[in-house]
């Protein structure tokens, strides 16, 4: 080893205590300026829903500004992007769902970022519950209904969704039930809605928050759900795999989480995330989650990691096994 590099790694063993100093500093003063958090999707939805609540709470806590931006298209991967390539001070936040980490990935969809490398994960926040919805004017009465008109009319009816996760599951209706229909995407659930009510689909797969007012105002049937999660609001319907008769459907549950670009500081990653319990745990804020039918969780920075790697396997081995395409 000459001596320049021998200088060179003296340095650099002298600067990693101030770094971890620095790093520490910035944690115990976070935060000192107002905080973004990037929504993939058009306000309105289960993420924006959960996002204002996060902030607004965040923003007593901590008396500074928090500021959710909407940002959709690309499915999920504009605001991933963006996020991506902030500064990583904990001041720019993603609410990834699993579309954004697991379903692009699997799916193969083109992203301009690497989803297992290019976020610091702080914690899951929630867990949705989609439904298959209709217009209750003149859709069918049931599951089984929508497979015989498909039966009926194939290619011909048209279907709605958001996110990847209800592509997934109406994919996989459509496999074990036989039957043909065309995919109508959007960027976000109050899209998915307006497509419903106007005619411009026949069905649609989309989150709990956005359909049950449209459910109790007699605009929209609920006729199944996508996963076995009780719905205390809507406890008459069942899951997606008794509705169509179809034992071997099973369950899928989206998801949402919270992450900061890679790189940001693991004590602010940790602030963050004890913040979010923090949040979690006042009474008010649950209550308003639960009221929109969001089942709020959280994890630690390493468990939510893991979850979602864990997810994005499981998934793209199944779509290969079972040849399933959602692009």
């Amino acid at each position: 080893m000459t001596i320049a590099s021998k200088l060179a790694a003296l340095i650099a063993v002298m600067a990693l205590p101030l770094c971890a100093a620095a790093a520490q500093d910035a944690a115990k003063n976070f935060p000192d300026r107002p905080i973004h958090i990037i929504v993939p999707f058009p306000p309105g939805g289960p993420t924006d829903f959960v996002a204002r609540i996060i902030a607004q709470k965040m923003s007593e806590d901590w008396n500074v500004g928090v500021v959710v931006e909407n940002r959709p298209g690309g499915n999920t991967t504009i605001a991933a992007q963006f996020v991506a390539k902030s500064p990583p001070d904990g001041y720019t936040l993603l609410t990834p769902m699993d579309t954004t980490l697991v379903l692009n990935p699997a799916t193969g969809i083109a992203a301009p970022y690497d989803p297992f490398s290019a976020f610091a994960a702080i914690t899951l926040l929630a867990r949705n519950t989609a439904l298959l919805i209709v217009r209750a004017r003149d859709g069918p009465k049931s599951v089984k209904e929508l497979i015989a008109r498909a039966k009926a009319n194939p290619g011909k009816l048209n279907y709605g969704a958001g996110i990847m996760t209800t592509r997934l599951q109406v994919a996989l209706l459509s496999k074990e039930a036989g039957i043909k229909v065309v995919l109508v995407p959007y960027k976000g659930s109050a899209d998915v809605a307006q497509g419903v009510l106007n005619g411009s689909v026949d069905f649609a797969g989309d989150g709990f928050v956005t359909s049950l007012p449209l459910i109790k105002g007699g605009q929209f049937r609920a006729l199944a759900k996508f996963d076995s999660r009780p719905l205390p609001q809507l406890p008459d319907v069942p899951t997606l795999a008794q509705a169509a008769g179809l034992p071997k459907l099973r369950d899928i549950s989206s998801w949402i989480g919270l992450v900061a670009p890679a790189g940001t500081p693991k004590a602010v990653v940790d602030k963050i995330q004890r913040e979010i319990v923090r949040i979690y745990a006042d009474p008010q804020s649950a209550q308003r989650l639960e009221k929109g039918g969001i089942n709020a969780v959280t994890t630690t920075p390493a468990e939510f990691d893991k979850f979602f790697h864990t997810e994005a396997a499981y998934w793209t081995a199944f779509l290969k096994d079972n040849g399933i395409s959602l692009q």
